[in-house]
């Protein structure tokens, strides 16, 4: 049976060539742990896991167990980051799916060293990575907690400490101060750290924004500094998008940005598109009202294309009357209120719309293109909610490019 035409594209050679621009970019030695939480930012968690596995990346990232049920349905073999919290009850399925858990408080050491032990695992054998609150205040251990956090990784505990994590939360800023402050607070925490005996493998550090600004060397620099490897999570820019970035001036007025952020915009490809067709065509006189509370009013006898995709798969409300979709190669006007589950097109100006033709609400179209930031502008939000409200009943199909 043929399905609703609303579907997602995702260009899975695309998505291993990022990974494999991003670790040419990457400082030497420094392990890049693939992001696909959230459905791998609303790409398809299980389509985009084994692109970026066959693209390199041994570790994977996602939020949460639910998450690495699927992921590692596809991905018998990866290492699966939890970059969130285990939840009471889930330590039992952390340790049959060999997944390494974020900890930054004691009730989440107990529920996995309980399930641990009554698993019967021998002594340092559950990797834990614990984070480390360096000034976001969002999740990680304050300083004044870690000593007692680190006696949990005793002897005779199965918990083994093999990774210190934390956020770099304003890595897209020029001036790189609160980055250098939270890596100053990074280093006294491994102090503390070092001064246990404890030997960590992994400074688990940073995400797209600090690979790209250039931070990636710091990074490094810390980690070896105490002994431990460099790992950087990339995100968004494994899905070919370059976050925006507040560049700063130098003292001409010219625009600072890095090497690494000028290769990437140059280098990584756009990995998803979103399409839909034309459901119908209606031809409307001057003064007819279209869609709810009749927001748009023909000024002229128009004809409009129905389209199958509304609010509900993930098309934001505030589109309507304000931003063009692309249908044979020319940009149309959602014209009126978008629908849960319809939208309408002026189609009045481009001659030969017909039933069936292809309508991209994202991507590229012969010489025009809609990018995740169009959308993100019109709708005052972010690229990465763009993608990731793209609702799960939007077909996401795999295609080699």
């Amino acid at each position: 049976m043929e399905q609703r035409p609303c579907w997602v594209e995702i260009r899975t050679r695309s998505l291993e060539d990022n990974y494999r621009f991003l670790t040419r970019l990457a400082p030497r030695d420094t392990e890049l742990l693939a992001v696909v939480k959230a459905n791998a930012y609303g790409h398809g968690a299980t389509i985009c896991a084994q692109a970026a596995v066959r693209g390199g990346a041994r570790w994977l990232g996602v939020t949460c167990v639910e998450e690495a049920l699927e992921v590692r349905a596809v991905c018998p073999e990866a290492h699966i980051f939890l970059m969130s919290a285990t939840y009471p009850g889930q330590g039992e399925e952390v340790i049959r799916q060999r997944l390494t858990p974020v900890a930054w408080e004691q009730w989440q050491l107990d529920e996995l060293e309980s399930a641990a032990r009554a698993a019967g695992l021998l002594p340092g054998t559950l990797p834990v990575h614990l984070e480390i609150n360096t000034g976001m205040n969002r999740q990680g251990a304050d300083e004044e907690d870690l000593p007692a956090l680190l006696e949990r990784f005793s002897p005779g505990s199965p918990l083994k400490l093999e990774g210190i994590a934390t956020h770099l939360y304003a890595a897209d800023e020029a001036d790189g101060e609160v980055t250098s402050k939270q890596l100053r607070r990074l280093d006294h925490a491994m102090e503390i750290v070092n001064a246990t005996g404890l030997l960590p493998e992994w400074l688990n550090v940073g995400a797209s924004a600090a690979l790209l600004a250039g931070k990636g060397q710091n990074i490094v620099n810390l980690a070896n500094r105490h002994g431990l490897k460099a790992m950087i999570r990339p995100g968004l820019a494994l899905y070919g998008v370059t976050p925006a970035f507040d560049p700063g001036f130098d003292p001409d007025h010219s625009l600072l940005e890095p090497d690494t952020l000028m290769d990437a915009r140059q280098e990584l490809k756009p990995v998803l598109s979103w399409k839909t067709r034309v459901a119908s065509l209606h031809s409307i006189p001057a003064g007819a009202a279209v869609g709810y509370n009749g927001t748009f009013v023909a000024t002229e006898p128009m004809r409009l294309a129905l389209l199958a995709v509304g609010y509900a798969d993930g098309l934001d409300r505030m589109l309507g009357n304000h931003f063009c979709l692309l249908v044979r190669g020319q940009r149309a006007l959602l014209a009126g209120r978008i629908s849960m589950d319809q939208a309408m097109l002026d189609v009045t100006d481009i001659p030969g719309v017909e039933a069936g033709d292809e309508v991209v609400i994202l991507g590229d179209q012969g010489d025009q293109s809609i990018s995740a930031f169009d959308h993100a502008d019109v709708t005052q939000t972010i690229p990465w909610e763009v993608f990731t409200r793209i609702g799960p009943r939007v077909r996401r199909v795999a295609v080699a490019e």
